[in-house]
């Protein structure tokens, strides 16, 4: 029992140091990008769209090879080396002195950043049945939590410049891999390990896998309309906020901090009480219909002090993802649910590979000099157009896969 508290707590420490990373740096990227791209806001919004997704590109190819690898050879090793790399990697982007090694520094991020299909792994292996999607909620919470302080710890260290806040995700990976050596023991058992083979690490033939299971073909789709959707806050946020509300580091971080806050609420405590009241498939269903209001709200939102006001209902949209998550995790046997988390890390990370540079490509055509119509909120609208589709998509999958089992 001891040693299962302490892999949960290394896997949840883990998902919160990449959200601190990821938050660290998104209040001081534009400033970064203005500096070594020598280009305009809406052009720096581009590259910060590019950036975003190489970085998704790589965690799309690594996600099941890392969650494969993990099914193979155990979680212990996997998750220690992607930190340990992700650690020096860091260093790296603290150094760069041009885009191209800041790309660089994005392709190895992005590689590293792929245990997040490990991390669920562990979730799953140490989870009974009807406890997955609550504590698939601790992982959100433990993302939220990270938001929280990622960005209040970018704005206190962009004080010392742009780069500072690379230094210090750095620091926080390196002590967390440290940890893991001492703390994390393995959590999937010999006999539950199944040989690895390519055709199911790379990710078509890992889709092709999980889609052959009742009902997959179908979540795979609603994961990926509802990544694509949320991949806004990360991608857009900080330059719409800075165009429509003229805030500053201290601003976007202060208002990131506080969503993340709320989200670590929303998956860490209520959605056990959601799940237990009205099932994975309702609460999915109501979350997913509050983001789509959400999204609608912030896009005509003239004023920031709504906004601040508006976070804790536009949070409600969080409960989705553990529920859809508790769904999916159900349906896989025992020795695929690496391959599983893997596949899910990959439709992310195709969310990310198109999102940011629809995102930031329709930002940057309404906010451009000399353009035509003037809309700042252009990306949320796609994004509540993405949540609908999403809506659509999962409509009745919780009967049409009860029929199957």
């Amino acid at each position: 029992m001891t040693n299962t508290r302490f892999a949960v707590y290394f896997v949840l420490f883990t998902v919160m140091l990449d959200a601190i990373g990821v938050g660290l740096m998104m209040p001081v990227m534009p400033q970064l990008l203005l500096e070594l791209g020598d280009a305009d806001l809406s052009k720096a919004a581009i590259w910060g769209g590019i950036l975003s997704s190489v970085f998704a590109v790589m965690m799309f190819l690594f996600g099941p090879v890392l969650g494969n690898l993990s099914d193979r050879f155990g979680r212990r090793p996997v998750l220690l080396v992607s930190m340990a790399a992700m650690c020096l990697d860091y260093l790296l982007m603290a150094t760069a002195g041009s885009l191209w090694v800041l790309f660089v520094g994005r392709i190895i991020h992005g590689m590293t950043a792929a245990n997040h299909s490990t991390a669920g792994a562990v979730i799953a292996d140490v989870s009974s049945s009807n406890k997955k999607a609550a504590n698939f909620g601790l992982l959100g919470a433990a993302f939220g939590i990270g938001f929280v302080m990622g960005p209040l710890l970018g704005a206190f260290l962009a004080e010392w410049g742009p780069r500072a806040p690379f230094l210090g995700a750095a620091v926080l990976v390196g002590a967390n891999t440290v940890f893991g050596i001492f703390v994390f023991h393995e959590t999937l058992p010999v006999a539950k390990r199944r040989e690895f083979r390519w055709q199911r690490a790379n990710p078509l033939g890992a889709f092709a896998a999980l889609g052959r299971l009742p009902g997959q073909g179908r979540m795979m789709l609603v994961v990926l309309f509802q990544e694509m959707a949320f991949i806004v806050y990360p991608v857009v946020w900080a330059y719409f906020t800075l165009e429509q509300f003229g805030w500053g580091p201290g601003m976007v971080g202060l208002s990131l901090a506080s969503y993340g806050l709320f989200l670590a609420l929303m998956q860490g405590v209520l959605i056990r009480w959601a799940v237990a009241r009205f099932g994975e498939y309702r609460t999915a269903i109501f979350g997913l219909s509050v983001a789509a209001v959400s999204f609608l709200f912030t896009s005509l939102n003239p004023y920031g002090w709504l906004g601040f006001a508006f976070l804790p209902i536009m949070s409600l949209g969080e409960l989705a993802t553990p529920a859809i998550q508790g769904m999916m995790s159900r349906a896989v046997p025992d020795d695929a649910q690496g391959e599983l988390q893997g596949i899910v890390s990959s439709l992310r990370a195709v969310a990310m590979i198109v999102g940011p540079l629809l995102m930031t490509g329709l930002f940057s055509y309404f906010t451009r000099k000399g353009g035509g119509l003037y809309f700042p909120g252009a990306p949320f609208v796609l994004s509540m157009v993405l949540i609908f589709a999403a809506l659509v998509v999962l409509w009745g999958a919780d009967k049409r896969q009860a029929k199957q089992r």
